[in-house]
């Protein structure tokens, strides 16, 4: 099936106008054609795939935590996954991208070794996956707006402080969840060890100048004249003209194809593969994740590339900001900059050498090593996290 597929915040598409295959897998035909080879009675079906997944995952520890939550928010239905090795961990709240990309049903590619150290939270937002689903758009609309979305946030992180007791949680944003999470940060800085970001949305329409001109300039070094002519199309760009979802669509897919969203890759296949093996996704939740991206689009499209936090620069909690070396979707420079400006009790800075801007699925062991070490300590030091192994040295 092709679909069209809305993606992380700053490209804002995925690729609008480039097709990405969600495969049916557990979908087989009625009748197979007659040249049809016989199915292959080694292969498994999706679901037996997803059953595996889950059982090498699962949560088995004393203190562990697997939950899948509906909350009741701002007048609709929001889920939330809560999953943990040791519920005594520091909770991590993390706020996925978009809009409308849920990090629920990939999460299994990255998360799990999280779950050691941190009591990880994921939530579908407003008009993403599981919460599409579970509510129709005319009830979603009203609080569809960056304000709105960040109120929806704020009421999850209280009930997770509340229900869990927990004085302070990690607050992460990545992509457009850097949008929510700066919000947030600024509003309640009381109930956060650190706020994590993670492919800091600065300055939306500099972050499509900036996307747009290194596209053109590797397409111009390999004289791709299919990739030139698609991009002089939409000049000057971003320009005084409204974007359009056809002009972002074009400057993100050759953004991509340079590895601007997953360096070294040309599409975001490999994500959407995962997705469909996700163990806690069913088919109708992650139709859902389509349907629920353009959605979502036609209320946040304008507001989300006004988005300007140049001077958005004084906080008053830890600030850890994460940056791929060779993300063009959310620039590593403007991130670098925006850090450089930051006063904050206490600030860090990480670049990913080999990374563009998906940190956690690209490098998944380094990012890790650096959450424990860079984020895990403040809640430590106040004893919010579960005891440590026994060592001894000889």
């Amino acid at each position: 099936m092709n679909i069209l597929r809305a993606s992380l915040f700053a490209t804002l598409l995925l690729a609008i106008g480039a097709p990405v295959d969600r495969v049916r897998a557990d979908d087989a035909p009625a009748k197979p054609a007659a040249s049809a080879t016989k199915a292959d009675p080694s292969m498994i079906s999706r679901d037996e795939v997803r059953r595996i997944l889950d059982s090498n995952r699962m949560i088995l520890t004393p203190q562990g935590i697997d939950e899948k939550i509906k909350l009741h928010i701002n007048g609709i239905d929001q889920w939330i996954s809560v999953r943990g090795k040791d519920r005594r961990n520091p909770i991590l709240l993390f706020l996925h991208g978009g809009p409308a990309s849920p990090a629920m049903p990939e999460g299994y590619t990255f998360q799990t070794p999280w779950e050691d150290y941190f009591t990880v939270v994921q939530w579908d937002q407003r008009g993403s996956g599981k919460t599409y689903r579970a509510n129709t758009e005319a009830a979603m609309a009203p609080g569809m707006t960056v304000d709105g979305m960040t109120d929806d946030a704020a009421q999850v992180a209280q009930y997770l402080r509340e229900h869990y007791h927990k004085q302070k949680i990690f607050l992460l944003g990545h992509s457009w969840g850097t949008v929510l999470g700066v919000h947030l940060a600024q509003l309640h800085p009381d109930w956060f060890y650190a706020y994590i970001s993670v492919g800091q949305v600065v300055n939306g329409r500099r972050n499509e100048a900036i996307g747009y001109n290194y596209a053109l300039g590797r397409a111009k070094a390999e004289n791709n004249t299919k990739a030139i002519a698609e991009l002089e199309s939409i000049g000057p760009y971003p320009g005084d003209t409204k974007l359009t979802f056809e002009r972002i669509g074009v400057r993100g897919k050759w953004e991509m194809y340079y590895g601007g969203l997953a360096w070294g890759r040309k599409d975001f296949q490999f994500d959407v593969d995962a997705e469909e093996l996700s163990p806690d996704y069913n088919r109708a939740d992650l139709d859902a994740i389509d349907k629920g991206s353009l959605f979502s689009l036609t209320h946040l499209l304008d507001p989300l590339l006004d988005v300007n936090f140049d001077q958005v620069t004084d906080f008053k909690l830890p600030v850890i900001v994460y940056a791929g070396a060779h993300d063009y979707t959310t620039p590593h420079e403007t991130a670098e900059k925006w850090f450089g400006d930051l006063k904050a009790p206490s600030k860090h800075l990480v670049i990913f050498a080999d990374s563009a801007h998906m940190m956690m699925q690209e490098q998944p062991g380094r990012f890790l090593v650096h959450l424990v070490s860079d984020a895990l300590p403040l809640a430590q030091k106040v004893g919010d996290a579960a005891p440590a192994e026994v060592t001894r040295d000889r």
